[in-house]
């Protein structure tokens, strides 16, 4: 993306008004921090002079001159012409239905092969986020969770979708496959979660400390010692939904991670359910459904996708079970 230069006539109804708060509402792209960045690097003049201060109070007549510059691209990932399977896009957003086994973004060793890497290379339009040529990963799936993920391409919605989330208004729902049959038919984990002091790639329940987290159950179905439930989040911490029912002593089945891996070979007793948990190969959770208001439409917009072959495999094994 080649630098812009945006000019802007300040008239009697912005008399008065801070710099940076002006430049915020006039482009509604860039979030106030990026602004005040390019105020002080020297991005921004008022009246053909450099603008030393973003709190400067604009007058009638001023002229304002900002100049983009061009974005800089991520070092940590290339575009990469990977297939994705996109649920909708716009100008503003992708949604998309995210394979179990692609992590969503470049981590420690892993530069390529990532959502990011695909969005790259499929997005030509993208905004500079931040400064930087990137989609807004606005949240994240587990690399082994599959399903609805929503992608900001401007600034003005990664902050629309970003204040839905923190405000919990954002509609999520997840469907699991899960060891043991919970006792209640609908239930609350209501459990902090913080990274385990023993092993730092895992989360873990803690009751003082670390982050507020709540999760929604539901059971669907129920099978001999497993059952599928639905999930519905309140709070979308790392791990969250993995972490709390394994902490009700319901853990994932195939999640090898957090216990259920292992204890759904133990507890298999049939060679179909024994050959679908072998073919699993993952965590058998899936995030079916999203539902948001769009930033820009104010439209409420809702997303939902089936279950994958290698869960509903499992599913089918344990009603033949059932039968």
């Amino acid at each position: 993306m080649k630098h812009q230069t945006q000019i802007y006539h300040i008239q009697e109804a912005h008399h008065g008004t801070r710099l940076d708060r002006f430049l915020m509402d006039a482009t509604q792209e860039m979030s106030r921090t990026r602004l005040q960045r390019l105020i002080r690097d020297g991005d921004v003049t008022v009246n053909d002079k450099l603008a030393k201060q973003t709190s400067y109070r604009l007058r009638t007549g001023d002229r304002v001159c900002l100049t983009l510059p061009a974005t800089c691209p991520l070092d940590t990932a290339a575009p990469e012409n990977i297939p994705l399977d996109i649920l909708h896009e716009d100008r503003y957003l992708i949604v998309l239905n995210k394979a179990a086994g692609m992590l969503v973004h470049p981590a420690s060793g892993v530069n390529s092969g990532t959502l990011v890497n695909a969005l790259l290379s499929h997005c030509t339009d993208l905004s500079g986020i931040g400064g930087v040529e990137r989609p807004g990963i606005v949240h994240r799936l587990d690399k082994d969770t599959s399903g609805v993920l929503v992608v900001a391409k401007t600034d003005v919605v990664h902050r629309g979708l970003s204040a839905q989330f923190e405000a919990h208004s954002i509609t999520r729902q997840y469907i699991a496959v899960v060891c043991g049959v919970p006792s209640e038919a609908t239930g609350t984990i209501d459990a902090r979660i913080a990274r385990s002091r023993r092993d730092r790639r895992r989360m873990t329940t803690v009751k003082t400390g670390g982050r507020h987290a709540v999760t929604h159950y539901e059971v669907l179905e129920r099978y001999p010692q497993f059952a599928r439930v639905r999930l519905t989040l309140e709070t979308g911490r790392l791990h969250q939904i993995r972490v709390h029912l394994q902490h009700i002593g319901h853990p994932v089945v195939g999640d090898a991670v957090y216990g259920g891996e292992q204890r759904a070979l133990n507890d298999a007793e049939t060679a179909a359910l024994k050959q679908a948990l072998a073919r699993l190969k993952r965590q058998a959770l899936h995030a079916r459904h999203l539902g948001f208001t769009h930033p820009v439409t104010g439209e409420d917009v809702s997303f939902s996708t089936p279950i994958p072959k290698d869960i509903q495999q499992v599913v089918d094994a344990l009603k033949q079970k059932d039968m």
